[in-house]
């Protein structure tokens, strides 16, 4: 544990290291947070891949307007919107037939500037079940051998939409660095989502394109290297879309899972 922000002599909150990545946000009230905090926060989140802020008894109001204070609030056209809170997005199994399907992934990829951000404050916390893994894409780049890195710099992959009706007005597709350089923390990350949705990479063939991206998914989301969130009340997570893969694990949920979803804008990505 160290400290995060202070003021004069005295320490505002601190951060929990935790294991094998990722940070936790010690004594932090989220609707405290303004100004250059916020900055230290973006920061701490770019470098470390997501922050997690326990007990937060909050509104959704609450909610929207900490997450409109690290940048400009979006919504993914085609989800489900939280009544009463347009810009956030309903995330359940509540009425379903059977399990939402879940795979890594990154949020909202196809579009040219897919958010820089993601949110998710726990409503209801089920009997059992139902945790968010996170993957570190710091890391898997850092591990891909020198050959692979090098053969890819300057690679681009195509990310399409999927799970989605969207009509002729709205983005479908886009093109982004394989290799993506972060604005805030400088680092490089393999920029992927599920191979559902990264359909070709630039310069090479479509057979072999699709092979290359399921081995470097494969590699992304080794065990030894996933972060597993087990929900409680009250707790908040914001994760960097840049530098990380998520996806919710339904296999052994029992009894209602809700929360809900804010997105921030992000930039065009930039390679390496």
């Amino acid at each position: 544990m160290f400290s995060f922000l202070e003021k004069g002599d005295r320490t505002i909150y601190d951060l929990r290291m935790l294991s094998p990545f990722g940070v936790e946000a010690v004594g932090l009230k989220i609707t405290d947070l303004s100004g250059k905090n916020i900055d230290a926060v973006k920061a701490a989140i770019a470098c470390n891949g997501f922050m997690i802020f326990k007990g937060q008894q909050i509104t959704d109001e609450a909610f929207a307007a900490f997450l409109s204070k690290l940048g400009q609030l979006t919504f993914t056209v085609g989800e489900k919107p939280v009544p009463g809170a347009p810009m956030l997005n309903l995330v359940t199994n509540v009425g379903r037939d059977r399990p939402p399907r879940s795979v890594f992934h990154t949020d909202t990829s196809y579009i040219a500037k897919p958010p820089a951000f993601t949110a998710l404050r726990i409503v209801k916390v089920p009997s059992s079940g139902g945790e968010t893994l996170f993957c570190n894409q710091y890391r898997a780049y850092e591990t891909l051998p020198n050959r692979v890195k090098q053969r890819f710099a300057q690679a681009k992959v195509l990310h399409l939409v999927s799970g989605l009706t969207l009509d002729k007005s709205q983005e479908t597709q886009s093109w982004h660095p394989l290799f993506r350089r972060h604005p805030i923390s400088g680092r490089v990350a393999l920029y992927l989502s599920t191979p559902e949705r990264c359909q070709a990479i630039s310069g090479v063939n479509a057979e072999e394109g699709r092979r290359i991206i399921r081995l470097l998914y494969k590699h992304s989301i080794r065990k030894n290297r996933l972060y597993r969130h087990w929900w409680q009340a009250g707790d908040v997570i914001v994760w960097d879309d840049r530098c990380t893969m998520h996806r919710a694990d339904h296999s052994q949920v029992v009894g209602d899972r809700v929360l809900h979803r804010g997105l921030i804008v992000g930039e065009r990505s930039m390679g390496i």
